[in-house]
């Protein structure tokens, strides 16, 4: 019982008032026998309050309820069920024991419960790196209105969960996809510059859609504006190239540029099956990865959800020559590469040009790089000391560099995307889609 048993704030208070009433006492000696009177009290109140808590065996119940697995980057819900089978209402205390990985001892809630009630607790974990995440017990404190004393309730709830790449964020893009609603996370409604030779049908005019497409024997017949629909070009291969060298290793919110490039990466896949083509996976670094064909078949999402789960960095120079070799050998129809990947300076972006060219040469390229926003913030505060004026002269040179980088690349005919990282699964779909809609793919 007594690994059970724990002392509350309100013990020490009710001890420390006795102690100095006893102080006053030994100045006063006629007030001795009305301290010890409240010494008699309050020692059969810790022992009644004691009784009360542990005459009950199983007084109360506590289970917790994660997901099966976690994603990652977003915030997770976690669930505490209460049941307080006591007779008297009572107040808890609920302490989780949550995996290492978080860093956080605050996990404390704290409640009242009437007799014989049920409640439960949310609350959200956000982790920021794949891998397997161990919880340990439900640790619960029980105490009576009197609140001298309170016990320990402790659930074995261990269980492991893996966190896998953010598919709450893959979910939100396809049901938004689905419904037609994609504008709400940041992706622009694009018209369509040409048409595909494949005639769908015929319907009412909607804002947005080309003019040119109006079939005026139809808007006559109807009397509402009638326009020609065509399909997109359906079957088309899209890979995400993901780029696991050292220069993805830099931290943002939390998560490495790798982890956003992840994520992305799954979304976009999942957002082109639903857009009727076909997603590939091709991961490398100094040496090749995962190299999944591009496919659009009953599975294949849980299949690249899966080999993205186990990626991981080797720290080390990214050879963008074996890439090519990749390329050559295991995609054989003109494809979009999506490449994610993260250059700093002109020079090492002219080392990995012919590379880069190489395989523009035979698909279409898409090199997708990260903007630093700490050196955007840098550039749009102003300076009111010699340090400050010396950071944003710093910041500057890095902006312009990446502009430089970018610029240097489209004067290639390599299309660029250069994005925050939190912006980056929107701006990869806006140009998914926008040379979709051009029939660049």
């Amino acid at each position: 019982m007594m690994r059970s048993l724990f002392l509350s704030n309100n013990f020490w208070i009710v001890g420390c008032v006795l102690v100095a009433g006893f102080v006053i006492a030994y100045i006063f000696p006629p007030l001795l026998p009305v301290w010890n009177l409240l010494l008699v009290l309050a020692v059969l109140l810790v022992l009644a309050d004691i009784f009360v808590l542990f005459r009950v065996k199983r007084g109360f119940f506590a289970r917790r309820s994660s997901p099966e697995r976690l994603s990652n980057g977003d915030d997770n819900a976690i669930t505490i069920f209460l049941e307080n089978r006591y007779a008297f209402g009572a107040k808890v205390e609920v302490i989780d024991e949550i995996p290492h990985q978080f860093q956080r001892r605050d996990v404390l809630f704290k409640a009242h419960m009437e007799a014989s009630s049920a409640q439960q607790i949310t609350y959200h974990l956000r982790p920021v790196s794949r891998g397997v995440y161990a919880f340990g017990q439900v640790n619960v404190f029980v105490l009576t209105p009197l609140r001298l004393v309170k016990r320990r309730y402790r659930f074995e709830e261990k269980n492991e969960v893996a966190v896998y790449p953010s598919f709450l964020q893959m979910r939100q893009y396809a049901l938004l996809a689905v419904a037609n609603r994609l504008s709400e996370v940041g992706i622009r409604k694009i018209r369509r510059v040409g048409h595909s030779m494949e005639f769908d049908q015929v319907r009412n005019y909607v804002p947005g859609d080309d003019r040119r497409s109006v079939n005026w024997k139809a808007t006559a017949r109807k009397g509402d504006i009638m326009v020609n629909a065509y399909e997109d070009e359906k079957q088309q291969s899209v890979y995400c190239l993901i780029d696991k060298g050292r220069v993805m290793q830099s931290p943002f919110e939390g998560l490495t540029l790798l982890d956003y490039a992840i994520n992305a990466s799954l979304v976009m896949s999942n957002i082109a099956i639903i857009k009727q083509d076909k997603a590939g996976l091709i991961t490398f670094s100094d040496t090749m990865g995962q190299i999944v064909q591009a496919d659009r078949r009953n599975g294949h999402m849980q299949r690249l959800l899966e080999v993205l789960y186990r990626q991981k960095t080797r720290f080390m120079e990214t050879d963008f020559e074996r890439l090519c070799i990749a390329v050559k050998s295991q995609v054989r129809q003109r494809s979009l590469l999506l490449l994610f990947t993260n250059f700093e300076t002109v020079e090492g972006m002219q080392r990995q040009l012919p590379y880069l060219r190489r395989l523009a040469k035979d698909h279409l390229l898409v090199v997708i790089l990260f903007e630093n926003t700490e050196t955007k913030q840098l550039l749009d505060a102003p300076a009111e000391s010699l340090e400050q004026v010396y950071l944003k002269t710093i910041a500057q040179r890095f902006y312009y560099e990446k502009k430089r980088i970018t610029n240097e690349l489209r004067q290639f005919g390599i299309q660029t995307i250069l994005t925050p990282p939190q912006q980056l699964s929107a701006n990869t779909i806006n140009k998914y889609l926008e040379l979709k809609a051009r029939a660049a793919i």
